[in-house]
């Protein structure tokens, strides 16, 4: 797929780019591949969190990554095994689980510390791109910055983003969007509100970061109009049930889950 150079123009004159369900693409192409090769399965890495979209007051919930979801999932799932081939599974690997316990499983091991990226400004086709692979101000990177400090030490994330997102008070905005407070959940692949809530919740908890600009502004103004429950990790990192993985497959994944 190549984008025509046409587009590039309207964004300079301030066109706004369109949603493409780039998931539902690669899953219809996938699903040709495996039949062509006669492959048997076809396997995602969409977690549970992207089942839940963004709360638009006025309007509702709005899903702008529905092709990762679990609808999605089971509706695709059961067309290709209707309409195209009986025996192909279709699934995503992570479903059962949270951002939360993706983060939580990532941080187990060091071996990607240098390498990995899920900033969106680093994939632009155009423009400047970070230089260490995370800009540091988009929703991506105040996300997975959040989600990995439960887990991680904070020297060791630090590393990994150049500097300290929780202690840049520019940084505001961009994380009251993630917590949804007084604002919606950004249209990026974050995770859920309630994720990031707990998330700072712990770090409000925790003597090396409850001090940083942003977790103590948690602390001090949001934390306490939020009951405990709502604030609780343990309930976000259990592991669900509603998923596609075939037995064989989960049966291996939850024993290496529980290790």
């Amino acid at each position: 797929r190549q984008l025509a150079p046409e587009l590039f123009e309207y964004n300079r004159q301030g066109a706004w780019n369109g949603h493409i369900p780039v998931t539902a693409i690669n899953s219809a192409i996938l699903v040709f591949a495996a039949v062509l090769l006669g492959v048997d399965q076809v396997v995602f890495s969409n977690e549970r969190s992207a089942s839940y979209g963004s709360l638009i007051e006025g309007t509702g919930e709005v899903n702008h990554q529905w092709s990762k979801s679990w609808a999605f999932e089971r509706a695709f799932s059961d067309y290709v095994r209707r309409e195209i081939a009986a025996d192909l599974q279709y699934y995503s690997l992570l479903r059962p689980l949270s951002e939360l316990a993706v983060a939580r499983q990532f941080a187990k091991s060091d071996r990607y510390d240098a390498h990995f990226s899920s900033c969106n400004r680093n994939f632009h086709l155009l423009g400047e791109r970070p230089v260490n692979r995370w800009c540091g101000v988009c929703p991506k990177c105040h996300f997975v910055f959040l989600a990995l400090a439960p887990f991680m030490p904070k020297p060791r994330l630090v590393g990994i983003f150049g500097r300290n997102l929780l202690d840049d008070i520019a940084q505001l905005a961009g994380y009251d969007a993630l917590l949804e407070y007084q604002d919606h959940k950004p249209f990026e692949c974050v995770g859920e509100g309630k994720e990031s809530r707990a998330a700072m919740a712990v770090l409000a908890s925790r003597p090396e970061w409850r001090e940083d600009a942003i977790v103590e502004r948690f602390r001090r103004e949001i934390a306490p109009q939020l009951g405990g429950d709502e604030l609780a990790v343990a309930p976000l990192l259990v592991i669900d049930d509603e998923h596609g993985i075939p037995p064989a497959v989960w049966d291996k994944l939850r024993a290496h889950l529980a290790t």
